[in-house]
């Protein structure tokens, strides 16, 4: 035994002198690369030609090559856009050897140069934050998920998306047909969320394929856009036109006879440097893990990028998109109990279908006034159409499912017709006052609903037209038989409920010293709603102050006040329209840059409080105007919470995005809901990590691995629980916490890139559900794998 010990202490020993000698017989190669104009040029290649050992150059432009054998080399740069470089160079053992770069334009440059987007969280400005404020100077909470993200996990949802942010999540997916999303408390609806700065309505799953990012500006957002619903706004970014020529085609795969081919296309109009152009174009096709469920959709975002003159740009925009899939609300549940049935049974008629048509129009003309002042000019158009129909809900209109599995399935039908036009206008500056810094925003905005919902009615003849249609057994569907065929229904009515609303707002970040910015603003909204004797009128006004100090360049505390609004639809005892609520938000939180940029960690803490919530009027007055359910503005709801959001830039071939989220919703003062019981569908711990490495030897060079976890807490769903009914049977009900696990890998060559993915790696189940009648099962463990080409 001490033979053996001594004998590995010996050859340790040696093989430790032998790497030192190694070593002493090696130096280093370091430097600085910049550009023609003396700007340090980052991410630039720079390897030895005889080895092929190499690096990228960091931000400021230094690069630095360890470990380098003595002798002589080349030493090569190339960037995209640039003359490539060599110099020779001579290494001498445990020395440094300094060589610098200054790269020329090559005369084959291309017009747009292409560059990886490799900014900090802190440094990603949002489009929806109209004023272009830097994120360490903004009193409020961002996160944008950029294309590297969406391509390297594949994306195929916006929910898959929204994986990578904290506070961010799915509330429900109603009928499998949307996908429902919320943040801190409060839902996403179409208010919320925005497509190149457009309103976009969100009743359809949105194209993923055709997404330059995604961004998320957290708190409130009404000073920029009036009435949106507390928590935040979400806003998707399409790929834009370049003047480089190029493209790309992929198809993807994947379980379920998932197929998927896209198509993206970019370039100069005839060799032109004015007018550029880009087209996204997809199709998918395929079934699912619900029997008898499938799915078809074409998506095409044709767009033009035009330089009208040294100052000008305009932008046209084109976004279709139809979407045709089985009307599916999943597997039911039993007194407020999720059902106990296989994940894929299919509940509904085998013929349901939801039918959804969007299309778009939008111009944007930015114009550079001088140097400090620009101003931009929007205006839009969307056309939104849907029509559903199937069999009713399970555990809707009185038709609830028995104990035994017993449900008489009745028969609904709606549809939505509904014309959007917006146009806005935004003038932004910077100017000083003395030694006070201003970086103004003021606006204007109109916009216009014009609104036709249609409701149907099935009337069953033969058993006194009652709404069914006929008898299953959730536990077996083989007990009755079903019904196949598809009755005609009768239109019952349409109803219109246009909205007119103008907005006026100024805006002011003020750097009063070096460290100390105020931000603050106020907005002006005014609203018409409905018609005729129905025809109403509100206003509001949405202020905004925020306070940013800045100890040290890499660090930013902030604390915030906004307020918003939400239009209320009902009615006082007198008959009067209720007037908007007004919702009061509270942030605070730190911004931190670390190691010299590469790694961002902000955490915020915030507070929420809806003080005038709509609710019921109960008692009902005996001599009010209104008896049939008046309602007043005197609950309350609070929501409270923190989040923490970490990300990196890649460090030696590994990037990070990590966060965690704890919100608090519930009905702190109410005389309909039981006080201090939790809002429903909001779980109250989220958390995120994703973690990719790109290999860079040799062997494995392009190949990379990724490994990405989102964790959604327990929820509740049901019917929030009532004070004022005797023997109320509304409860709520207990959704299922879950960890979800994906893999990936991915491999280039050349133009040709490979990927393949696991989703759900441990075959998790748990629900999205709505009220009680909507439980969809979230999808199991699936593969997917997409082949793509590149010029």
């Amino acid at each position: 035994m001490i033979a053996t010990s001594t004998g590995k202490v010996f050859i340790v020993l040696i093989f430790s002198i032998v790497s030192i000698a190694a070593l002493a017989q090696q130096g280093t190669v370091k430097g600085f690369v910049k550009t023609s104009d003396g700007q340090p040029a980052a991410f630039v290649n720079v390897a030895l030609k005889e080895n092929n050992k190499g690096t990228i150059t960091a931000e400021d432009g230094s690069f630095t090559l360890k470990n380098v054998k003595a002798g002589s080399y080349t030493l090569i740069t190339s960037f995209v856009g640039f003359q490539p470089q060599e110099k020779q160079v001579e290494v001498t053992a445990n020395e440094t050897t300094v060589v610098d770069f200054s790269l020329s334009e090559s005369s084959e440059q291309l017009a747009e140069i292409v560059v990886s987007d490799t900014r900090s969280l802190n440094e990603k400005t949002v489009e929806i934050g109209k004023a272009g404020i830097k994120p360490m100077d903004l009193p409020q909470s961002i996160i944008v998920i950029d294309k590297t993200v969406l391509e390297n996990q594949q994306v195929g949802r916006l929910s898959d998306v929204l994986a990578n942010t904290s506070g961010i999540y799915l509330m429900g997916t109603t009928g499998g047909v949307q996908e429902e999303i919320a943040g801190r408390g409060f839902s996403y609806g179409s208010s919320n969320t925005f497509k190149n700065g457009v309103r976009y309505n969100n009743g359809v799953m949105p194209e993923i394929s055709g997404l330059e990012r995604v961004e998320v500006l957290k708190g409130s957002a009404a000073i920029l856009f009036g009435n949106v619903t507390a928590g935040g706004v979400l806003n998707l970014v399409t790929k834009k036109p370049k003047f480089q020529d190029g493209g790309e085609i992929s198809f993807r795969t994947g379980s379920y006879d998932y197929y998927k081919p896209s198509l993206d296309i970019y370039g100069s109009v005839n060799n032109s440097s004015k007018v550029a152009y880009r087209i996204n174009t997809s199709y998918e096709n395929a079934r699912s893990f619900r029997d008898e469920v499938k799915s078809d959709r074409i998506y095409f975002n044709p767009s033009f990028l035009v330089k009208a003159g040294k100052n000008t740009e305009i932008v046209i925009e084109g976004d279709y998109l139809k979407d045709n899939r089985t009307l599916d609300y999943g597997t039911g549940a039993i007194n407020y109990e999720i059902a106990n049935i296989p994940r894929s049974r299919f509940l509904g008629a085998s013929w349901s279908y939801y039918e959804a048509e969007q299309k778009s129009a939008t111009v944007t003309i930015n114009h550079a006034l001088n140097s400090n002042w620009s101003i931009n000019v929007l205006g839009s158009y969307q056309g939104y159409y849907n029509d559903q129909y199937g069999t009713t809900r399970p555990n809707a209109s009185g038709q609830f499912v028995a104990t035994d599995g017993r449900w008489v399935r009745g028969l609904q039908r709606s549809g939505t017709d509904q014309d959007y036009y917006i146009a806005q206008v935004n003038l932004t500056g910077k100017f000083s006052t003395g030694s006070i810094k201003h970086q103004v925003l003021v606006g204007a905005d109109n916009d216009k609903y014009t609104n036709k919902a249609l409701a149907y009615v099935y009337e069953n003849a033969a058993l006194g037209n009652k709404n069914v249609y006929d008898t299953i057994n959730i536990y077996d569907l083989s007990r009755y038989q079903q019904r196949t065929d598809i009755p005609a229904i009768r239109l019952n009515t349409i109803t219109e409920n246009p909205l007119t609303r103008v907005g006026v707002y100024v805006q002011d970040l003020i750097t009063v010293v070096e460290k100390v910015k105020l931000l603050a603003g106020l907005r002006y909204s005014y609203m018409e709603s409905g018609t005729g004797n129905n025809e109403t009128y509100d206003d509001a006004f949405s202020p905004r102050v925020g306070l940013v100090y800045q100890p040290l360049k890499e660090m930013s505390v902030f604390a915030s006040y906004a307020n918003s609004f939400t239009l209320n639809t009902g009615l006082d005892v007198n008959n009067q329209r209720l007037a908007p609520s007004v919702i009061d938000q509270y942030e605070v939180g730190i911004k931190n840059e670390f190691l010299k940029g590469l790694l961002s960690a902000n955490i915020t803490a915030y507070r929420i409080v809806n003080s005038n919530l709509a609710q019921s009027v109960l008692p009902i007055p005996a001599d009010a105007v209104n008896q049939s359910n008046p309602q007043e503005l005197a609950g309350e709801v609070t929501s409270k919470g923190l989040e923490l959001d970490i990300m990196s830039k890649p460090i030696n071939g590994i990037s990070v995005i990590a966060g965690y989220s704890y919100n608090d919703t519930r009905y702190t003062e109410s005389s309909q809901y039981i006080n201090n019981s939790r809002l429903r569908y909001n779980p109250q711990h989220t958390a995120n990590a994703s973690v990719y490495y790109t290999f860079a030897d040799n062997v494995l060079k392009n190949f990379n691995l990724g490994f990405t976890t989102f964790y959604v807490g327990d929820r509740v769903a049901g019917r929030s629980t009532r004070t004022t009914v005797a023997n109320d049977t509304y409860k709520l009900m207990e959704i299922p916490n879950y960890f979800l696990f994906d893999l990936s890998a991915g491999y280039t060559l050349q133009q040709v890139s490979l990927r393949v993915k696991v989703s759900n790696l441990l075959n998790e189940l748990s629900y999205n559900v709505h009220d009680d009648n909507s439980v969809n099962p979230i999808a199991p463990r699936m593969f997917s794998a997409t082949v793509s080409y590149k010029w």
